[in-house]
Parts: C-alpha cells; sequence; structure tokens
C-alpha cells in the first residue's frame, strides 16, 4: 500500500483512501456474483481460444511483413529483423470482455510496408494461415477514418486496423508509450495507434486495475441495460464510460469495486459540465496536431459532457452528446444512485441496478419511426449504417423545437426481412407496414448482428463503401417474390411542459431525408427512406423484451368535438408531422401530480447521498 500513498492518482488528491470495510468487501462479492449470474463473464475455454487466435494472427503479421519485404527487394538481413507486431485495445485490453465481445486489433508495421500492401495482401495472408472454414466473413475498408478489416476469425469477431511506424523494424520489444514513436507518421497512423495508446494510458492510471474492471464490469453492463451506452447515437461509447470510472478509481483508490459504483453515479451527477474529466492534465507534445482545448477552437466549446482522452494528442470522446441524451444520462444516473444507495441500506439488490430500460414500455407516449429500406442485403448493411450515423443530426434539429422537451434515439435498430408481390406492397413496406413481414425470419437488431458493414457506415465511413447494385435479389417479373430488406429506428419525444398544443416537426423530418439521400452513393431505385409517427401503443411486438407487453391504448373521453384528428391525436399532412395534444393535456396533469410526488422522495434522498459525498 506504499505506492498508494506516494501517488497521487488524478489531477486532484482524493477524497478518501480509506481501507475498505468488511460489509463493502461482502457488497462486492455479491457484485461480483451478481455479474456472473448476468453471464458477464466468458468461460476460461472461451478466453483460450481467444489467446490462440491472437497468437496466430501475430504470426500471420510476420509472414505479411517477411512477404511484402521480399518484393520490396531489400536485403535478407532486413528482411529477417523486419517484424510486425499486434497490439489490443478496447475491452479485451482493458480486461472487461465478456461472451460475444470483439478484439480491437492493431497491426503495426515497419515503414517500407504501405496500407496499399495491407488490404491487397494481407487478407490472403489471412486465409491461406487459417484454418479451414474459420474465416466467415471479412470486409476490408481501407478508405475508412481509421481504416480498417472486419472479420470473423473461429467465432470471435475481430476489428484489425492498420499503422506504419517510421522505423525500419518493428521487434516484439516495441512500445507505443512513447510520443516520440509518432514523429514522422501520416494522420491516419496516428489515428490508429490512438485506440491502443489511450488503453494503455487508462491502465496505467488507475490505482488497483482489479478494482476497476470489477466497476467498469458493472458500470458497462448498466448502461447498456439502460440504453446508454451508444456512440455513434449520441450517448458515451466504451472508452468514455472507462474514464469516467477512471476517475472515480482515482478519487477512490483504495476501494473495492462496489463501492466505486456506488459513488459512481453521485459524483458523476454532481459533475459541473462542461467542466472536462480528466484523467491527468493534457500533455503538449511534439507534434503540429490538434489538441482538445476550448480555448482555441470554437467547436471545443460546445461539448456538452468533455471527457479526454489521456494520451497525447488529446481528444473529447463524448463530442456526440446532445442535450437530450445529456437530460436522459443525468436522469439514468439520479435513478442508479438511489438504487444503489438502497443497496447499502439492505433495501436492494444489484439485480435491481441492472433491470433493463423502458424506453418502449413507459418512457414515451410519442415515437418517430425512421425506416430504411433497401432491395439487396448487402445494400441496406450500408445504407442503414448511413442513417444511423446521421439520427444524431435529427435528434439535434428537434432539439431545437421549442414544443420538444427531450428527443432520445433508442440505441439501436431493428432489422427485418418482407416478402412483397407487387410494388405496392413495396411501398407499403418502405412506409413501416410489416403485413409483409418474412415468416420464420426473425428481427435483429443491427448490435446483436454486428454487421462489419453496417457498423463501418454508421461510424461515418459510409463514403468509402460501395453497394452492390441491382433491382432486388427476387425479380417479380414472373410472380416470383421480392424481398425488401428494412432497418428501423426509433426516436422517444418527451413534449416540454411549456409547449404549444401543435407540433410541426415537417422541417427536421424534411431535412434529415434529404441529408440521407444527398449521400454519394444514395441510389432511388435501390435505397429508401421513410419518417412516421407512432403513439407507445402502436408499436411493433418485436421491440419488446421477454415479460414486457405494449402500452395500452387510453380509453377516448367522451366530450364535444374540437378538432377534426385521428385516434391518436396526431394528423399527418403528406411529408409534413403534425402533433396534437389537445387530447392528452388532462392526463398529462393527472400524472404530473403523482411524478412530483414521487420526485421530490428521489430528490430528498439525492440530497442525503450529496451530504454523504460531500463530507
Amino acid at each position: 500500500m506504499a505506492t498508494l500513498q506516494e501517488r497521487q492518482y488524478g489531477t486532484t488528491p482524493p477524497i478518501s483512501t480509506t481501507m475498505p470495510t468488511p460489509a463493502e468487501v461482502a457488497a462486492n462479492d455479491a457484485l461480483i456474483a451478481e455479474l456472473k449470474r448476468q453471464n458477464n463473464f466468458e468461460s476460461a475455454e472461451e478466453t483460450e481460444k481467444r489467446k490462440t487466435t491472437l497468437q496466430l494472427i501475430q504470426k500471420i503479421t510476420t509472414e505479411f511483413v517477411k512477404q511484402v519485404s521480399k518484393t520490396k527487394n531489400l536485403p535478407q538481413s532486413s528482411i529477417d529483423a523486419a517484424g510486425g507486431k499486434i497490439f489490443t485495445f478496447g475491452s479485451y485490453r482493458l480486461g472487461v470482455y465478456g461472451p460475444g465481445s470483439d478484439i480491437d486489433t492493431l497491426v503495426v508495421v515497419p515503414k517500407h510496408i504501405t496500407r496499399e500492401d495491407f488490404f491487397e495482401r494481407f487478407p490472403a495472408t489471412l486465409r491461406k494461415m487459417a484454418p479451414p472454414g474459420a474465416i466467415k466473413e471479412m470486409t476490408p475498408v481501407p478508405d475508412a477514418y481509421v481504416p480498417i478489416i472486419k472479420l470473423e476469425f473461429s467465432g470471435i469477431s475481430i476489428d484489425l486496423i492498420f499503422a506504419r511506424l517510421a522505423l525500419s523494424s518493428v521487434s516484439s520489444s516495441v512500445t507505443l508509450k512513447d510520443t516520440s514513436i509518432l514523429r514522422g507518421l501520416e494522420e491516419r497512423d496516428m489515428r490508429s495507434l490512438n485506440g491502443t495508446r489511450v488503453t494503455d494510458e487508462i491502465l496505467d492510471l488507475v490505482p488497483q486495475q482489479k478494482t476497476f474492471r470489477t466497476a467498469l464490469r458493472g458500470i458497462k453492463l448498466w448502461a447498456q441495460r439502460r440504453a446508454v451506452y451508444a456512440n455513434v447515437i449520441g450517448f458515451p461509447g466504451g472508452v468514455a464510460w472507462a474514464m469516467m470510472v477512471a476517475r472515480v478509481c482515482q478519487l477512490y483508490p483504495r476501494a473495492t469495486g462496489s463501492v466505486v459504483i456506488g459513488k459512481f453515479f453521485r459524483i458523476m451527477r454532481q459533475w459541473k459540465w462542461p467542466q472536462p474529466i480528466l484523467l491527468k492534465n493534457i500533455e503538449d507534445g511534439p507534434l503540429q496536431v490538434r489538441v482538445w482545448n476550448p480555448k482555441i477552437y470554437n467547436g471545443d466549446r460546445y461539448h456538452l459532457m468533455p471527457i479526454i482522452t489521456p494520451a497525447y494528442p488529446s481528444m473529447c470522446a463524448t463530442h456526440n452528446i446532445t442535450m437530450s441524451t445529456k437530460k436522459i444520462i443525468e436522469r439514468e444516473w439520479d435513478r442508479a444512485g438511489d438504487i444503489t444507495d438502497d443497496i447499502w441500506r439492505g433495501k436492494a439488490q444489484w439485480k435491481d441496478l441492472f433491470s433493463r430500460h423502458t424506453f418502449f414500455t413507459v418512457d414515451y407516449k410519442y415515437y418517430l419511426s425512421i425506416n430504411a429500406a433497401s432491395r439487396t442485403k448487402d445494400a441496406q448493411h450500408v445504407w442503414s449504417g448511413l442513417v444511423e450515423s446521421k439520427i444524431r443530426l435529427l435528434v439535434q434539429n428537434l432539439e431545437n423545437e421549442s414544443s420538444i422537451g427531450i428527443a432520445r434515439p433508442f440505441k439501436e435498430g431493428f432489422s427485418r426481412v418482407h416478402h412483397c408481390d407487387d410494388e405496392t406492397e413495396v411501398d407499403a413496406v418502405i412506409a413501416g407496414d410489416l403485413k409483409y413481414q418474412a415468416k420464420g425470419v426473425s428481427t435483429e437488431t443491427t448490435d446483436a448482428a454486428n454487421d462489419p458493414k453496417h457498423g463501418a457506415a454508421a461510424s461515418g465511413d459510409a463514403d468509402a463503401m460501395t453497394m452492390s447494385n441491382g433491382n432486388g435479389e427476387h425479380s417479380t417479373k414472373n410472380g416470383e417474390t421480392l424481398t425488401m430488406y428494412t432497418t428501423t429506428y426509433y426516436v422517444g419525444i418527451e413534449l416540454s411542459s411549456e409547449g404549444t398544443k401543435r407540433l410541426d416537426i415537417s422541417y427536421q423530418t424534411k431535412d434529415f431525408k434529404e441529408l440521407c439521400q444527398s449521400w454519394q452513393n444514395y441510389n432511388a431505385e435501390l435505397n429508401a427512406l421513410h419518417i412516421s409517427h407512432l403513439r407507445s401503443y402502436d408499436l411493433p411486438s418485436d421491440v419488446f423484451g421477454p415479460g414486457e407487453s405494449r402500452p395500452e391504448k387510453p380509453k377516448k373521453k367522451v366530450g364535444p368535438k374540437k378538432r377534426n384528428l385521428d385516434a391518436s391525436g396526431i394528423e399527418v399532412c403528406g411529408p409534413a408531422i403534425l402533433l396534437h395534444l389537445a387530447g392528452d393535456l388532462a392526463y398529462d396533469a393527472q400524472r404530473s401530480e403523482g411524478e412530483e410526488t414521487l420526485q421530490a422522495h428521489n430528490g430528498m434522498k439525492r440530497q442525503r447521498s450529496r451530504e454523504a459525498v460531500s463530507s
């Protein structure tokens, strides 16, 4: 423990260095037991399989470098010394992976190996050296923001990214920690190195890695269950949640994982945003590259919840967060803080913290349905990813409407397959009709599918990708079935208490549609996009989890007819979406009375917790 006393972790002194009590140790044991019940740890056999796979990829990397070096007419001594090394980052490197987690892998090569060599020759070397049938799918994306090869290898999803160092050889002893390794690199190579450098810094900046991993497993599971884990959509991603947990670990360097989680929600909720979360002071470096600095860069001033990466050059990992997603995150922190307080009082269990979100069952009465459709499966992977990458911009436009309090996007899309007999049925499918959904083909979420082409497009790399052309995989000329592929995204709409009784968001939806259709690879004969409104009781059944049920339609109130509205109180006029709320104001007023009582009760609990944290 002497090390803990000698070194200060983080930019400020710790809040407490108290040793864990027996009760805190018992709570930590209960936390780990619950994480195991939640299938958060994979088996020893699966972990060993990962290690074996990575060892093989290391051998493939060395062979790839050697073969390319031979084509460069290098001396045999240089070929033998060229080397090549792989590094891991993300959840695997942090030690918080579980069943089905992917492995983020960086392939580092010497300066005479080019990016073109990697994408032209590495896939062939992979196929040659891999066991028969080990590679299920491989998708190279050479022109991505971070060039990548996505593949499934022996049942494990692997993301391979490429970086070339300004060195004549890359031996097994090479490390990436020193910033001098960045000298002479292209910008894309520096971006590729960033993931590994950030992950290694995080691990070096926490007092106890075991405690950090336990706490991070709990926070990741909570964030995923509560649907606030999605960087593309506008919530924090994996590295951002890891840095938040690491910061709390710095403030309580001797605490157990259970205590870190208990403190986490209150500390994050009380954080004085937009004051950034820093694991260490931002470094100046030897290169002329942009480093996060709101005093210099105007764009950095608009980051609502800045969480800054510790490796040079420091960047904001949460630039995608919007006003709505920030409000949702803060609500979830309040809820989780109340639950963890009850856990410590013996009134709740850890499983209560990990309960599923209520996005579809309770939270909203109004939803936008964004339906991306294509006539081929390959085209749909890319098109739906492109649409997903733009949803955050739709949310920001909706937030500018004064009648909207919150526009919350759901963390993933729902992919469906449909069989149509003619173009009329195709038009109905595009408009969101599920009547023609293929029997025997289950709806699949985009996260569960984890398609590499969709993931690359959703991350902003759609411009670098192509779609297979054609009019569909099944023709209708001879009476055969036409197959349509759709991916639907949902945005929950919470109305402002000071809003008007009439909401017109036709401009925002039209602007979003035009933005997506302006994509350079958009093909009107292949792709389609439709935005419609839904009430909670009209949501499709496949968005609900086991044990959940669709909200019931409220009974109509008998009274004088004031407006010519449909039963939902929503009127659609061409492309415009107009929400009329005249029939819902009385219900909202009744509900608000009960909510005020509950909020007041929870507010007192939070105040007591804040006082405890402060003391």
